[in-house]
């Protein structure tokens, strides 16, 4: 354990040095957001049944905090790393892999928890306010965190696989599609049957549909549980798979 919060010290550190990193992170998905609420809140007002008294802008929120969660720019270090040498240097050192994999992943949590509150307290300026209250934003704090590291973790293994910052930055554009197959802009039983399927059968839907419970109606325990099954089920696979993916690099 001691390890990991060594590397993660260290990569916290690494990114602090970089904040023009962050620019995009938060503009992009602020960005969003305002567009999609300026384009759709008289379409849906606050007596439409689905927003449970609040306006679009709640609605949307999660959209915008997923979209944070999933620029990983420490998978863009650990390039430059490899690139560098270092990686391999470290790779030397007698200390665990899996601390390798966490000390990025966690410096992620630390810097989406930052975000989101930012993004957070943005939205409330548009007249969001939180069902279930500020333990429901520390929820809300922990999923995006969650979801920064799950996404990190597959943002590495395409870095360790590919050793190319090119393709590891064009990889994070997989998210998009996830993103626009989810009920992110009405409700999952409002799409069309196809849709709706493929939703289902996406897992960044259970993240969004956790968050967008506890900004509206409060704590759906049912839904927060299948939102915890996903991030619990894909960190683990992510990780494991970081560590074959060192175990084995040439």
């Amino acid at each position: 354990m001691r390890e990991t919060l060594v590397l993660t010290k260290r990569a916290v550190v690494e990114g602090a040095r970089a904040p023009e990193a962050l620019f995009p992170v938060l503009f992009i998905p602020l960005f969003f957001f305002v567009v999609n609420v300026g384009q759709a809140s008289k379409i849906f007002s606050r007596g439409t049944p689905f927003l449970q008294g609040q306006n679009y802008a709640a609605f949307s929120l999660p959209v915008a905090l997923l979209t944070a969660a999933s620029f990983a720019t420490a998978s863009l270090f650990l390039v430059e790393e490899i690139e560098g040498g270092y990686f391999d240097k470290l790779r030397a050192t007698p200390i665990t892999r899996s601390s390798i994999v966490l000390g990025r992943m966690f410096s992620e949590l630390v810097k989406n928890v930052i975000v989101t509150t930012v993004i957070v307290l943005v939205s409330m300026l548009f007249g969001v306010r939180l069902a279930s209250g500020f333990g429901g934003y520390l929820l809300i704090a922990v999923i995006a965190a969650s979801w920064s590291m799950l996404f990190a973790g597959f943002m590495q293994l395409i870095a360790l696989k590919t050793r190319s910052a090119a393709a590891t930055n064009s990889a994070s554009f997989i998210f998009f599609p996830l993103l626009f197959l989810t009920p992110n802009f009405v409700p999952r039983d409002q799409l069309t049957r196809p849709m709706e399927i493929a939703a289902s059968f996406n897992p960044v839907t259970y993240v969004m549909e956790a968050m967008r419970s506890l900004i509206l109606a409060g704590f759906e325990w049912d839904v927060i549980g299948k939102c915890f099954i996903v991030l619990v089920v894909g960190t683990a696979l992510a990780l494991a798979l970081n560590v074959r993916a060192i175990n084995k690099y040439d």
